[in-house]
């Protein structure tokens, strides 16, 4: 009843696939990276097989193998193998439902013209190593893959932030207003309390005789008295 199995960075026995039969008829997903393939020659019948993935081996060739034991294959993952020439994929023509393909890191990807060629020899494929033939990239089946999840977290912790500092700062406003109004209130009633100063020695002044007051008035200007100066002549 097993539908996937993963084997990844196991050894395989002299480059051959070794244990896996046809009791795993319900298989759906087989994933074999690392395992120092050379060849799939010993893959069983797997009818129900949709992807298949043998990046990070030395497959060189053999592929026809896929097309007579996995017939319902969607996705095939070659990256890293030893895949140097387009006609070694020839054989994947026999793949109908084959519309995803992976070749990163096989020198096969070097040749020139080599997307246009694949594409051609493989009308079924709709992308090759993630883009299809217009250059738009595959859609990734696992949304969170992309973290969006974490993107509005994100998103949403930087409005929470936003709101928190626009609330400190109007609390530093009405601080600094309130300290403003208090800060007029202490000026005004310095001002009333020099001017109540003034007044009251205007009104000490009032009481004096006339003679004395413009005498005391003579002297804070630091002036003499006009009958000082003429003592001082008959002197």
């Amino acid at each position: 009843q097993v539908k996937e199995l993963v084997l990844d960075n196991c050894r395989s026995d002299d480059g051959k696939i070794v244990g896996l039969s046809s009791d795993f008829e319900n298989l759906e997903f087989l994933s074999m990276i690392n395992i120092n393939l050379l060849s799939v020659s010993n893959l069983p019948k797997l009818n129900k097989l949709r992807k298949l993935e043998l990046s990070d081996n030395r497959i060189s060739g053999g592929l026809e193998v896929l097309a007579e034991r996995t017939p319902n294959l969607t996705h095939l993952n070659l990256s890293g193998n030893k895949i140097k020439e387009i006609n070694t994929l020839e054989p994947l023509k026999k793949l109908p439902n084959l519309h995803s393909l992976d070749l990163f890191n096989c020198e096969v990807t070097m040749l020139i013209n080599y997307r246009e060629s694949v594409f051609t020899l493989l009308p079924q494929l709709t992308y090759l190593d993630g883009f299809d033939a217009d250059d738009q990239e595959a859609p990734d089946s696992d949304p969170e893959a992309d973290g969006d999840g974490l993107e509005d977290e994100y998103e949403n912790g930087e409005d929470d932030l936003d709101e928190e500092v626009i609330d400190d700062e109007e609390d530093e406003d009405d601080d600094l207003e309130g300290e403003e109004e208090e800060d007029g209130v202490d000026d005004e009633e310095e001002d009333e309390e020099e001017d109540g100063e003034d007044d009251e020695e205007d009104e000490a002044d009032d009481d004096l005789p006339r003679g004395e007051k413009r005498k005391r008035n003579l002297e804070d200007e630091g002036e003499e008295d006009p009958e000082d100066e003429e003592d001082d002549e008959d002197d």
